[in-house]
């Protein structure tokens, strides 16, 4: 119910800017495949919670808990059957989030800023700055993922304190084919003793050792890798002194704290549900809607902190989880008694 209302809301909002753009329809096809993904893994939380309340309740308002509860059975039996679909559930998410989500996220972020940001967004407005390796620094004023073309391009060695060489551009274009690099208005300078040495040249070929990642815009490049391959940037990343690890972290994290969160939500959901109220049904979706998006509050806001200050991820990833599993427990005596 939810992702089809998010593709109407977002079909009307972006329409004018596709129809301007001329985006072909399969592009458009393939943009709302990855938007249902992309959502629904961010609003899973919400999904879960809200399905079981609902089935929850309507056997709460039937009494048939009341009847499962005095045939003898314990309230802790009556759990098995929603651990065992929170397993699943939680299986499912995790699997998602290592291998599909990734790949949604990549062909969803892309379409954006292809088609639906200006210019001055798709070239990145925060300059991306790299060490290479203890002698060489990278530095670009942005980069556009679409064309493979970084802007503004310039490589320094360095041998100690002393540089030896500056390497410019004002555009630098990757090229699949051969994992070659073009260089466009390409100017070096060799630094030497008595006098430097300049070579200029409008066009030219070359192999670099750094890898096209180097050249990605921070933005989310750490949603669309896969969880092998986040774990090795984030350790490249680490080396170089890169001021954005935390917001890797955060998404690393993040691929195990979703699941355990089904775990966690289930619990709440079934504590509050099980009891048949005056309301009925309204009185337990109101309370579980205000308890998700609660959830899901508590999440950007501590994102938010790990990412912008110096808390740390993976305490801001669990606090959620851990805050609510606390919820979970104090709810699930009271349902018991």
């Amino acid at each position: 119910m939810f992702i089809p209302i998010g593709i109407v809301i977002d079909i009307s909002e972006k329409i004018n800017k596709m129809l301007m753009n001329e985006v072909p329809l399969d592009e458009i096809i393939n943009y709302y495949g990855n938007f249902i993904i992309y959502w629904a893994n961010a609003l899973f939380p919400i999904f879960l919670f809200l399905s079981v309340i609902w089935f929850t309740s309507k056997m709460a308002s039937n009494t048939e808990i009341i009847a499962i509860l005095s045939s003898g059975i314990s309230f802790t039996r009556f759990l098995k059957p929603y651990f065992i679909g929170a397993t699943i559930i939680s299986v499912f998410a995790m699997l998602m989030g290592f291998f599909i989500v990734p790949a949604a996220s990549k062909g969803f972020n892309d379409f954006r800023y292809r088609y639906l940001k200006n210019n001055q967004e798709i070239k990145e407005s925060s300059n991306v700055f790299r060490q290479i390796d203890p002698n060489t620094y990278l530095y670009v004023s942005g980069f556009n993922n679409q064309t493979q073309t970084a802007f503004n391009f310039q490589l320094e060695t360095f041998k100690g304190n002393q540089m030896i060489s500056k390497i410019t551009a004002s555009r630098l274009r990757f090229n699949e084919k051969d994992t070659t690099y073009t260089m466009f208005d390409y100017k070096k300078r060799i630094v030497g003793k008595d006098a430097d040495r300049l070579v200029y040249a409008e066009k030219k070929d070359t192999i670099f050792q750094f890898d096209l990642d180097d050249l990605t815009p921070v933005i989310y490049i750490a949603e669309t890798l896969p969880l092998n391959d986040l774990r090795k940037f984030i350790q490249k990343e680490k080396a170089r002194g890169n001021a954005y690890v935390n917001v890797y972290e955060v998404q690393f994290y993040k691929k195990f704290s979703l699941p355990i969160a089904a775990f966690v939500l289930t619990i709440i959901a079934v504590s509050v549900s099980s009891i048949k109220r005056r309301g009925g049904m309204g009185e337990n979706l109101a309370i579980g809607i205000l308890v998700g998006f609660s959830y899901v509050f508590f999440d950007k806001v501590f994102t938010t902190l790990a990412e912008k200050s110096s808390v740390n991820p993976l305490l801001a990833v669990w606090f959620p989880n851990i805050f609510f599993g606390l919820i979970a427990i104090y709810l699930l005596r009271n349902a018991k008694r």
